[in-house]
């Protein structure tokens, strides 16, 4: 597994380092008195979220005030002060004196916020704005002995957030279709069961849509299964991931121009693994199960062709018009084999699919599509829950007749001005799911941020991990809920 930073601890003050630069959170109005004057003359009264940075104190170190006063939101908090000492290996939040409702978020905001992306440099990296040093990230109380269901989920949601953008960061050349699936056998420590299909064993599962887009690359294309087992006596909860480790675009290649970014066109999938690893962290009783689907979409004589027909997993035969819509063709075919294989209570499929989604919703939200309002419903509730906003938007007939082919039972895509290409990729997948209840997360805009923004680093930001835990800890874990 990759090292994910920073590392997340619970201390008492005996362990408390003194080279650490320490946090102090301030109501309004209660700046300490050691503080005041520094505080007075910098205009500093614990306003929400707001920082002041102290140096060269009486007793050494680095202090920073922050501010948690009327309307501070504690995620928010942490990370204004995560950016604030980004330059610090070591932070050291304390969260004496307060409610463990307040200095666990505190501490997950600023965990989530120091993150810094995998390095690939020869010695030390030079200091960056704005990308974190930090390596450590201490919570200081007065129960440490103690840690709490707070903590313990705060820090399943570290490492697992940590760890889907640790793998959208990865190069492609370090992330192939076999190198990702490699690193999933890493999970199997924390009781997830890993599964590998590759090769003919694909073509045993007609998998189809799937081998026809991996099928110009060098590396052949990966199915992954992983499957928590819970404990409740009910069908899994299932999560299904695109996995373009790197997109040439193919046949229909891609303008040079940002083509490095196609090393993200995974994100979907590493959301789908830091889910699962967040559910076995904090020992979810639901089952659940994640489906990837695997592939590099390149150019190459064997490569798939525009006008091409190919037979899927669903036994459905597909149209190609544009080998640049491969997403979908993945996706399909995951869709179908985790619906036949483990008739899943419900099943949500995330996707950096689409940019037009973005167009509709810019970068704040992802958009939901889907064939039973309730789950869109439920995962609209969970993603204000943690900050991680989808919006609804329709799938209708005439999208699903407007796929109408002429040689195939259905079109990838239809091209043109005006084209609803998001909502007409999922009437696409739609076909492929029956009547299982379905939600299709197109992250299209949300799977990464130019520049760091509040519990977001500049680069991945892990979007669907926590909206996906979320879901499960809100919907599937009651055992009286079907």
């Amino acid at each position: 597994m990759l090292n994910i930073q920073p590392d997340l601890h619970l201390i008492g003050a005996a362990d408390l380092d003194p080279k650490a630069a320490r946090v102090l959170p301030v109501r309004q109005g209660a700046v300490p008195a050691d503080c005041a004057r520094a505080a007075a003359a910098a205009g500093f009264t614990g306003e929400a979220e707001k920082t002041l940075l102290l140096l060269d104190r009486p007793g050494g170190g680095v202090l920073l005030l922050l501010g948690i006063g009327e309307g501070a939101r504690p995620e928010e908090a942490g990370a204004a002060a995560a950016a604030a000492l980004c330059d610090q290996a070591q932070i050291a939040i304390d969260g004496r004196g307060l409610p463990r409702s307040l200095a666990v978020p505190i501490a997950l905001g600023a965990a989530l916020r120091a993150w810094a992306p995998p390095q690939h440099r020869q010695g030390k990296r030079a200091s960056e704005p704005g990308l974190s040093e930090t390596t450590r990230l201490d919570l200081l109380v007065d129960d440490a002995e103690r840690p709490g269901r707070r903590w313990r989920e705060a820090q399943a949601t570290v490492e697992a957030v940590c760890l889907a953008r640790a793998l959208v960061a990865e190069p492609s050349n370090f992330l192939t279709p076999k190198a990702f699936a490699t690193r999933l056998r890493a999970l199997e420590d924390a009781g997830i069961t890993v599964e590998i299909l590759s090769g003919r064993a694909l073509g045993a599962k007609g998998l189809g849509l799937l081998q026809a887009v991996g099928r110009g690359s060098v590396h052949p294309p990966q199915l992954a299964v992983l499957r928590w087992p819970g404990s409740l006596d009910q069908p899994p909860v299932c999560f299904v991931g695109k996995g373009i480790t790197f997109d040439t675009g193919g046949i229909s290649i891609k303008p040079a121009d940002r083509m490095w970014e196609m090393r993200g066109d995974m994100a979907g999938a590493a959301a789908c693994v830091g889910a699962m690893l967040a559910l076995a962290r904090r020992g979810s009783p639901a089952p659940a199960v994640a489906v990837l689907a695997l592939a590099e979409n390149m150019v190459d004589g064997d490569a798939y062709r525009p006008g091409d027909v190919i037979q899927g997993h669903a036994g459905l035969t597909v149209e190609i018009v544009d080998t640049d819509a491969e997403g979908r063709l993945v996706l399909a075919d995951a869709l179908s084999y985790a619906v036949s294989r483990f008739q899943p209570r419900a099943v949500v499929d995330l996707a950096t699919l689409t940019y037009a989604v973005g167009v509709a919703l810019g970068g704040e939200m992802a958009g939901v599509y889907g064939n039973d309002g309730l789950l869109a419903a439920h995962l609209a509730a969970a993603g204000v829950v943690v900050g991680e906003r989808v919006w609804p938007l329709p799938v209708t007939e005439r999208q699903r007749e407007a796929l109408a082919s002429d040689i195939a039972d259905i079109k990838q895509c239809i091209t043109g001005r005006l084209v609803p290409d998001a909502a007409l990729a999922a009437a696409f997948l739609r076909a492929f799911v029956g009547d299982t209840p379905w939600a299709h997360l197109d992250i299209g805009a949300v799977e990464a941020r130019e520049e760091a923004e509040g519990r977001y680093a500049a680069g991945p930001t892990g979007f669907g991990v926590r909206l996906l835990d979320q879901l499960v800890a809100t919907r599937y874990e009651d055992p009286d809920h079907p």
